[in-house]
């Protein structure tokens, strides 16, 4: 009987201690130092299929029985190391690049979509060597669009927010565009 009662009041004792230790994994700081900023950009992206030096090259292709001639069929995955221009102009500067995934996601060509995942790096200015990502769904055929941005890197560290996508230019031929990006970032 004795045995039992000194197990019993080990038992609790171990209980005890558990819920001490315990709390270490519940507890929540909140860093009070922080202040979340929130940074609107403006650039180009010049995506080139056609030419000798593309930025986005086709690496994957469904093999359908139908025949869609245009420059990014249906089930089509393209990888793109696309610059990022202060203007439209193919001379304009660079300020950076976008490098990433996109997949043609729409069946109907005449409500063009892709899925986009791609990391958008400033090489210039005081952003250099911050980016931002952006993983959404991008309906190109409207006028414009919003597309989600999920994360971020350097001055975009924990980055959210959402760029509105307007194209400047597009050859529906080679399928070269060049996409007007009002980008706007919440941050620490």
């Amino acid at each position: 009987m004795e045995e039992q009662l000194i197990f019993a009041w080990a038992m609790i004792f171990c209980i005890a201690i558990a819920s001490v230790y315990g709390e270490y994994y519940s507890k929540i700081v909140i860093p009070s130092s922080k202040v979340e900023k929130v940074t609107n950009l403006h650039f180009f992206l010049h995506d080139t299929l056609s030419g000798e030096n593309p930025s986005a090259v086709l690496v994957g292709r469904a093999n359908l029985t139908r025949k869609d001639h245009s420059p990014v069929p249906f089930g089509s995955l393209f990888a793109i190391d696309d610059p990022l221009r202060v203007g439209p102009e193919p001379t304009s500067k660079i300020i950076g690049n976008a490098q990433g995934l996109y997949l043609s996601s729409s069946q109907d060509a005449s409500k063009f979509t892709i899925v986009l995942y791609a990391d958008f790096t400033f090489t210039t200015g005081k952003f250099k060597g911050s980016s931002f990502s952006i993983f959404s769904r991008n309906p190109v055929t409207k006028v414009k669009r919003e597309v989600a941005i999920v994360g971020g890197r350097g001055r975009f560290r924990m980055a959210r927010g959402f760029a509105h996508i307007k194209t400047s230019y597009y050859n529906a031929t080679t399928g070269d565009a060049i996409l007007d990006y009002k980008v706007t970032l919440y941050h620490y």
